[in-house]
């Protein structure tokens, strides 16, 4: 049966777009089907983020007004062949889309794959109703700051009257050296303050700008988060990356300071 996971946030900016995409593709290299929708009209950017705005001919809107069949605005990543992106359009706001009409479009390309993945607007408006209703799952993104966590707290109640299979939360920009010095909040805390499952926490790291923020190198902390991440997901485990253990002991007393310097 196919996982249809919706991926939300309260407050804009903390990185839910470039999740969306960089699970999907963990997700994928496990050898899944997966398919992305971006569900955030007018604003949305996941095809830029995946470097694929070239290859498109249609995307969601044609779908919905039935210029195209779901299957023709299907675009299919450049690096793994079992990826796949249904693309938004940026000149259409999304205000004439009903739940009803995406979630038909969803059910009926679903199938197809083992995860459906929707990059969610953020947001409690009509786009959050719309992206959520489709899906059975969730997954809130937070960063450590006090106002992402109010925004993701107000989301999650929200959440909890759709009554959906899971609900759970990814700490995103996370800084180990700050939180091993107490002037961050740990992903734990945040955990314990929304109370809410914890299955995945990705690090700060200049790798994600310097990469474009898809397809991060092997090497990379963010890459082992991710495949943390997609593990949970599939096996349902609650394993997470710690960012806090390289800035422990003698060495990571070294790195804080370095960190502090730059």
């Amino acid at each position: 049966m196919t996982k249809k996971i919706v991926i939300t946030s309260g407050k804009g900016g903390v990185g839910k777009t470039t999740l969306t995409a960089n699970l999907g593709l963990a997700l994928a290299k496990m050898g899944f089907s997966v398919l992305l929708v971006d569900a955030d009209f007018g604003l949305n950017n996941l095809d830029v983020v995946m470097n694929l705005e070239s290859k498109i001919t249609y995307d969601l809107s044609d779908v919905l007004e039935g210029r195209c069949r779901t299957k023709q605005a299907l675009v299919q990543d450049r690096i793994r062949k079992n990826l796949y992106v249904l693309p938004s359009n940026s000149l259409n706001s999304g205000s004439g889309v009903s739940g009803q009409n995406l979630k038909l479009v969803v059910e009926n390309v679903s199938p197809l794959f083992d995860y459906v993945l929707l990059d969610c607007p953020a947001g409690i408006d009509l786009g959050f109703h719309r992206a959520v209703s489709c899906c059975d799952n969730a997954i809130v993104v937070t960063t450590p700051q006090m106002s992402c966590i109010r925004d993701a707290d107000k989301v999650i109640s929200i959440l909890k009257s759709y009554k959906l299979d899971s609900v759970s939360l990814v700490v995103n920009r996370a800084r180990g050296d700050l939180v091993v010095g107490d002037k961050m909040m740990s992903p734990l805390d945040v955990e314990a303050l929304l109370d809410t499952d914890l299955i995945g926490v990705l690090p700060e790291e200049d790798v994600i700008f310097l990469s474009g923020g898809y397809a991060l190198p092997m090497h990379s902390d963010s890459y082992k988060g991710y495949k943390i991440l997609a593990n949970n997901i599939v096996k349902g485990k609650k394993k997470i990356f710690d960012v806090t253990n390289k800035y422990l002991g003698f060495f990571g007393s070294i790195r804080r300071s370095i960190k502090r310097s730059i």
